[in-house]
């Protein structure tokens, strides 16, 4: 068996939090920007139906790559017409992309980070435009070895493509990785499908979906990590 030298992280409610609070506080802030006659709620359920028709056909494997910001752009268009809002498109993606970047870290991110630093190679895939990867590596302030965005991928998680143009940057073989992240689908069959180890880090206790595989590990906390890879090491018969 082969020994895992590298560890390879999701960027959103892995190291960095993500949820709807912070979405709806985005919306709000473009209707305040904009001086928009609708609610937060309002605006971001249409919006919300855009976005999630590009993200179910985003992972066809004969899909034309759209960016996050190309998508949202056309979502915001789109949504607006619906609500009979004279709203900017541009200006309303700029706002979200901008949030996105300032997230809050997990508490126990950098933790977990330093307990791994000298020991793994570290890395970070993520679904997202490459211009919110750079600034939130940039706030997590450690050294990872690689990142790599959806965006300068041109294609997006789960698709083993993504996770293949990872191990290839990193010149290693699927078994020698473990890819950590908090979705079943995306993240867990993902990288399952690729031939990387699986970590799920499930901070919500949310049930697994029996249509989808199981991770190698599922953990409410990312200081978990650290044991569960000595563990391997031990069974892999390395120090």
């Amino acid at each position: 068996m082969s020994a895992i030298t590298t560890v390879i992280f999701d960027m959103f409610n892995t190291l960095v939090k993500d949820g709807e609070d912070f979405w709806v506080a985005s919306f709000q802030r473009v209707i305040d920007r904009q001086q928009l006659d609708v609610t937060a709620t309002a605006l971001r359920k249409e919006w919300s139906s855009g976005d999630n028709a590009f993200r179910a056909r985003r992972i066809a494997a004969d899909a034309l790559f759209q960016s996050y910001r190309e998508a949202w752009e056309a979502s915001f268009r789109r949504t607006f017409a619906a609500l009979g809002l004279n709203g900017d498109s541009a200006q309303a993606v700029d706002l979200l992309i901008g949030d996105m970047g300032q997230r809050p870290l997990h508490a126990d991110t950098l933790a977990a980070l330093d307990s791994l630093q000298d020991k793994y190679r570290l890395a970070v895939l993520s679904n997202v435009d490459e211009c919110v990867l750079g600034v939130c590596l940039s706030r997590i302030n450690h050294t990872f070895e690689a990142a790599l965005s959806s965006e300068a991928a041109r294609c997006y998680k789960p698709r083993t493509e993504l996770f293949r143009d990872m191990l290839g940057r990193l010149n290693l073989r699927p078994e020698q990785a473990v890819y950590v992240g908090d979705k079943q689908y995306e993240d867990v069959q993902g990288a399952r499908d690729a031939g990387l180890h699986s970590f799920w880090i499930n901070r919500d206790g949310t049930a697994s979906d029996p249509n989808l595989p199981e991770p190698d590990y599922r953990a409410q906390s990312l200081l978990e990590l650290a044991g569960w890879l000595a563990g391997q090491s031990q069974s892999s018969g390395t120090v």
